[in-house]
Formats: C-alpha cells, structure tokens, sequence
C-alpha cells in the first residue's frame, strides 16, 4: 500500500480510553486491575452509542493490562469487530512515535480502534492531529474519532469527535 491513501480511502483511527477500573494501591499489581461494574455500565452505554454513530472497527489493538483487554473485548463484541483484539506492548506506555509505528502497520484497514491508557492517550491525540501541544482532557472511557489520510513517517490527522461517558448516560 503506498504512503499516500487516497481522499475516498481514509482511515478512522479510534481511541478508547479503558473503563473505570478497580483503585490502584499498595500491594496490588497495576497490570491485574479490572474492570468495575460502574466501568463496565459507563462502557457499553457509551459503546452502544458510538454503534449507533456507525462506529465498527476492522482491527482492535489493545494494552496487555487486564483493564484495557476488557475494554477492547467489550468494544469488539458491541461494535460487531469479528477480529480479536490483538495485544501490543507498544500501547501499555509506548511513546507516540512507537505507537505512530504500530498503526502504520495496519494501515490497510479502514478502522483501527485502540484500547490503552493515561497519559499515553492524550500525548498520542495531539500527535496524530500534528498538534503536540494540544490538551486533550480524555475521561476514563472516552472515545476519541481522528480520520489519517497519509501514513507517511509523521501523521497528520483531523478530529472527527470526542464521545464521553457523560453523553451516554
């Protein structure tokens, strides 16, 4: 595939910050954390409605942490992804560059959801906008629409939208 898409094959790369998970403390390993209830609740609400928006991922790429698999297995099953959610290290705290290097590797597929994590998410946003000092307030459970048209060695995308918990409730 070249470096350049064409304007009628652009893809939608989606970022999904994990669900409200189990508290961090001393003790407990960060990697294990799950889900809670609430979270799961607030993310399929949330989900739901991106469906409704006609959100369906060709491919999921999620964290490893156990918070983040959840949440890519609870996007793949409401967005109707028939792809399992693959699991790269590069997005349990990766920099944007690492990342950038990870989704051009997919950049056959017309969507890419991504299920990660604070503060990687926000850096990566404005990263894929070309906007590095940009603010991104992402919630826990957000999901963030950027649309790539080129995939050269450093992205230049543009915001489609930004769904948080809040609106699905």
């Amino acid at each position: 595939m070249p470096e350049w898409r064409s304007a009628d094959q652009p893809m939608t790369i989606y970022l999904l910050r994990h669900g409200i998970a189990e508290t961090a403390g001393a003790g407990v390993d960060d990697a294990a954390r799950a889900l809670t209830d609430e979270g799961r609740k607030k993310l399929r609400a949330l989900l739901k409605l991106a469906r409704g928006a006609g959100v369906k991922p060709e491919r999921i790429l999620t964290s490893p942490l156990v918070r983040a698999v959840q949440t890519a297995e609870l996007a793949a099953e409401a967005l109707g992804c028939q792809a399992r959610p693959i699991r790269t290290e590069v997005l349990a705290g990766g920099s944007p560059e690492d990342v950038w290097s990870e989704i051009r590797t997919h950049k056959d597929a017309g969507s890419l959801l991504l299920a990660g994590h604070e503060p990687q998410f926000s850096q990566l946003a404005a990263y894929l906008l070309a906007a590095p000092e940009l603010v991104v307030d992402f919630k826990k459970g957000a999901l963030v629409a950027i649309e790539m048209e080129q995939f050269g060695p450093r992205p230049h995308g543009a915001l489609r939208w930004m769904l948080v918990p809040k609106l699905a409730a």
